[in-house]
């Protein structure tokens, strides 16, 4: 048997959290550790003092380590995480990703144990009971019945999807990690297809698993689409060598297209116009965010989502430019 970490990035968890931490300890691959890196002792604070101690203390394999608000970056606080581990495999996962059921690690272990070239595995992503139409089939959409294994050879077939992998629930070959340098940091998003597409094009491969499932989903606004958008645009402007001469927004109007259909076959016309504005504010957000070098830095920090991370990009290259 394998020896398996669970990483989780957490940021104001509550008690869902607790929750989380339970259903791991009840998976039926067995867990060496799981390693919790929190932004902001307060908060973790906060919840502690509401009986996480007593819950966290129940298990002789957690870890908590904390980091500053100011110094989180979505791939070097993800690095930091493995970092404490040292494990032959680790499932990356966010505090807001329920396991669907006892098999989750298992079925991704599964998928890899006998592939030597695979780098990850990546589980299926169920919507929550109170998820918006739009998001609910966006969760079909991305996450089909069937199982696939992809690498560079599907790139003409599948497009920007053959870099597909999620950090909401992945599970990657620690070796094989190590070697290729970890996840690219800074990172503003998207450090998990970042890592697999250099990954493929150096000839591994990447399981996608839907017998591994979460349940996990969000009901972002419109302001909020739009954020997430444009820092999209940006890690995909920042990154070249692995999304130049991609197009992400050809796949994204099969989705529109196809989410129309859906909406008007099962009697939801109305939920259309509302949806086409979601559409037209995450395009705006994409191409602003492809633009990024262009805009002044006052509306940069306006239509981003995390603006922790262009202080801290900035502290990091003059970090860089002083060594």
């Amino acid at each position: 048997m394998h020896s398996v970490d669970v990483i989780i990035p957490a940021y104001r968890p509550d008690g869902t959290f607790l929750e989380l931490v339970t259903e791991l300890e009840k998976q039926s691959y067995p867990v060496s550790r799981v390693i919790i890196v929190n932004t902001g002792e307060e908060f973790f604070r906060e919840l502690t003092e509401k009986d996480t101690d007593r819950v966290l203390s129940g298990y002789d394999n957690i870890t908590v380590r904390h980091v500053e608000k100011k110094d989180f970056d979505h791939g070097a606080t993800r690095n930091y995480g493995v970092s404490l581990s040292d494990a032959e495999f680790f499932l990356m996962l966010t505090q807001d990703a329920m396991p669907r059921d006892r098999k989750l690690i298992s079925s991704l272990v599964s998928a890899m144990e006998d592939d030597p070239e695979a780098v990850a595995a990546y589980a299926k992503q169920y919507p929550k009971s109170d998820c918006s139409l739009e998001e609910r089939y966006l969760r079909k959409f991305n996450y089909p019945s069937t199982p696939m294994r992809k690498t560079q050879a599907d790139l003409d077939k599948l497009g920007i999807k053959t870099y597909f992998c999620s950090n909401v629930c992945a599970l990657y070959r620690r070796e094989i990690f190590d070697r290729l340098g970890g996840f690219p940091a800074p990172s503003i998003f998207n450090e998990d297809m970042v890592f697999i597409g250099n990954a493929m094009q150096k000839g591994y491969a990447v399981h996608y698993v839907p017998d591994a499932g979460v349940i996990h989903s969000h009901n972002y606004t419109v302001r909020q689409q739009f954020k997430r958008s444009f820092d999209l645009g940006v890690s995909q402007i920042q990154h070249p060598e692995i999304f130049e001469g991609i197009s992400s927004e050809s796949e994204g109007m099969r989705m529109v297209k196809e989410t129309v259909a859906h909406f008007k076959s099962i009697g939801k016309s109305l939920a259309v116009p509302h949806y086409i504005i979601m559409c037209g504010a995450r395009f705006m957000g994409y191409r602003l965010g492809r633009a990024y070098r262009k805009l002044p830095k006052a509306l940069i920090y306006a239509f981003t989502m995390n603006r922790d991370y262009w202080r801290y990009a900035a502290a990091v290259q003059e970090t860089r430019d002083g060594s």
